[in-house]
Parts: structure tokens; C-alpha cells; sequence
């Protein structure tokens, strides 16, 4: 199993997150229109993408959350390569 180090900014970012899915989300009925929910894809956002992007990512998400979107499967986008790979030569 592989440990993934998560930034000291992202934990505190997690923070609220984990405490709305520990004890607020149990409370409500399920409702999220989207796969992952919102607070899954927030968590998964922040780490692979770390505090800026993964805090837009997740901002972007909370906003297309309502009546006005019909949701259904809306993953994390994957991690974008500092460097682009380059072809290699023949």
C-alpha cells in the first residue's frame, strides 16, 4: 500500500470536509446528483491537486451542485505533468 504525503495547508483544508462528512452528512438524506459526492471529490481534488487547484476544483463542483445541473459522473481530473513528455527520437 502506498502512503500518499499530503501538504500541511491541505490538511487543514480537509478539516471542514471531514467534519461535514463525519457528522452533518449522516444527518441529511442522500441527495448529491453527482458520482463521486461532493465532499468525496473534494477530498480526492485537494490531495492528487493540492490546496490552489484542488480548492478550485472543488469550488467549481459546489457550484455546479443544484437543481440547475443534472449531474451524474464527474471525476477529479487527473494530475497535469509539470514537464509535457516529450517524443522520442528515432
Amino acid at each position: 500500500m502506498t502512503t500518499v504525503q499530503v501538504n500541511p495547508v491541505v490538511r487543514v483544508l480537509l478539516l471542514p470536509v471531514r467534519f461535514y462528512r463525519k457528522f452533518i452528512s449522516p444527518a441529511l438524506p442522500p441527495t448529491c446528483r453527482f458520482h463521486p459526492s461532493c465532499s468525496a471529490y473534494a477530498v480526492e481534488a485537494l490531495t492528487v491537486h493540492g490546496a490552489l487547484r484542488g480548492s478550485w476544483l472543488t469550488l467549481r463542483r459546489l457550484g455546479r451542485c443544484g437543481p440547475w445541473h443534472p449531474g451524474g459522473l464527474d471525476p477529479v481530473p487527473p494530475r497535469r505533468n509539470a514537464v509535457p513528455d516529450l517524443p522520442a527520437e528515432e
